[in-house]
């Protein structure tokens, strides 16, 4: 995949450091680390190449690539992307068991309406439901009524989980319309809809994890970055990706670097979403804490360390770091003491960020509501093309 990858590109940029990864994979022995971290750095490498030459689609292939070689991927998801063979196997696959589940149900509501004539939908959903739960109760790993599973078996779960894309989107109707789109949809299922439905369903767990990482008072500012890492999406649709560096100057490491569709930087900076004292009340009126002056002046910093560096960062990185702007992600409303509501904590950084120029600061509250919003948005728009 990677050899095929290089052929897509022209850019000697890219192809150089694609030659970099094959040589590093086809090497005998891997020194201290092995080949893991050199496989996955190589891999970053091109990714980067890839995002500063405007290929954003090559360079998520790599960052997947490099997923993969660290452990955080398996082979079977890249495969679905960038493997056609292995990707209509998959889809085969796919198909044969949503027609098998599709035909074990109408033998089961057979069963049921022979022994039960009178049953109602009700009656229906409570006996596909009590199904369900059963399922639920079987787990992964050791505890209490679990079972262990070898790798392979928990890989295969994730074929299981494409076939959960393809019902879980399937229209409502009634029976016999119903049965005629499942069929038309299983012959009409492609790659390009599973995977969009794949990112969907990724995207949709990415912000269950940062809301469930959120609600946990104990949450470090480390914990919520790793849930961020490669979701740009979740700060909006004006950042085409995430950096894979986030070191431009001695110093000065960026939480996450996203680049702009202009080719200019974007700092995102993530503070604890637990802060007592995010917005206070010292003599009656509401202003912001400490907590988030300490961040924006770091911020600041950051900024004017970029500034400063246009020029080398530009000539070494290919970045334009000039007048690099950014976003404070910290505290929630739920954790804010003193009886202050939501709606005034939003009030007071709206008021806050009418005087800043160059960063803006928000709370978890809000950067999790804009990406539902997108999620649900998205969501609607591959429904209405795929009905």
């Amino acid at each position: 995949m990677v050899e095929e990858a290089r052929n897509i590109t022209e850019h000697a940029g890219v192809h150089e450091q694609i030659d970099v990864v094959l040589r590093i994979m086809s090497s005998h022995g891997g020194g201290k680390h092995g080949k893991g971290k050199p496989l996955v750095d190589a891999l970053e490498d091109v990714a980067q190449q890839c995002i500063l030459h405007g290929d954003f689609e090559l360079a998520q292939r790599f960052q997947r690539f490099a997923e993969y070689a660290g452990g955080k991927l398996f082979l079977e998801a890249v495969e679905n992307y960038y493997d056609a063979k292995a990707r209509q196997r998959s889809e085969e696959f796919i198909r044969r068991l949503v027609a098998m589940g599709t035909e074990r149900a109408v033998s089961i509501l057979e069963e049921l309406r022979a022994e039960e004539p009178d049953a109602s939908v009700t009656d229906v959903l409570a006996f596909f439901q009590g199904i369900a739960q059963s399922i639920d109760h079987i787990g992964i790993g050791d505890g209490d009524g679990g079972i262990q599973l070898a790798a392979k078996q928990l890989k295969r779960l994730q074929q299981y989980g494409h076939m959960e894309l393809v019902l879980r989107d399937l229209p409502r109707s009634a029976p016999a319309e119903t049965a005629r789109m499942v069929s038309e949809f299983i012959e009409d299922a492609d790659a390009g809809m599973l995977a969009q439905l794949l990112e969907l369903r990724a995207r949709r767990a990415a912000l269950a994890s940062l809301r469930e990482l959120v609600n946990d008072p104990k949450s470090s500012e480390g914990a919520l970055h790793d849930c961020l890492k490669n979701q740009e999406w979740v700060f909006g649709g004006a950042y085409v990706a995430e950096l894979a560096r986030r070191q431009y100057a001695p110093d000065t490491i960026l939480d996450i670097p996203l680049l702009r569709g202009d080719g200019s930087l974007h700092v995102v900076e993530l503070k604890r979403a637990n802060i007592e004292s995010l917005v206070i009340r010292p003599s009656g009126q509401l202003m912001l804490g400490a907590p988030v002056h300490r961040a924006v002046s770091q911020t600041q910093n950051y900024l004017k360390v970029l500034d400063e560096g246009r020029e080398p960062i530009l000539k070494q990185h290919g970045i334009d770091v000039r007048r690099a702007s950014a976003t404070v992600v910290i505290g929630h409303p739920q954790y804010v003491s003193d009886r202050v509501t939501p709606q005034q904590v939003a009030d007071t950084l709206r008021t806050y960020n009418t005087h800043m120029s160059r960063i803006e600061v928000i709370t978890y509250e809000t950067l999790l509501s804009s990406a539902e919003r997108m999620l649900t948005l998205t969501s609607s728009e591959q429904n209405s093309a795929t009905i």
